[in-house]
């Protein structure tokens, strides 16, 4: 047998201050974590641009 729908409580301004909170904070999260990806990719960018200092490269040989 069915289950009868449920209203869910009513929506006080302490619910509505934290869920906003939470919002805010997880969405600064994702933010910060964005930025920081970002900052990696152009690091890791830069390394790979610059020329090697010493040796120069040189090919590996085939495994087989």
């Amino acid at each position: 047998m069915p289950k009868t729908p449920k209203s869910s409580p009513p929506k006080t301004a302490t619910t509505k201050a934290n869920r906003a909170k939470r919002r805010r904070l997880s969405a600064m999260l994702r933010q910060a974590v964005q930025q920081e990806k970002a900052e990696r990719a152009e690091r890791h960018a830069g390394l790979r641009q610059a020329p090697r200092a010493g040796k120069p490269r040189r090919r590996r040989p085939s495994r087989r």
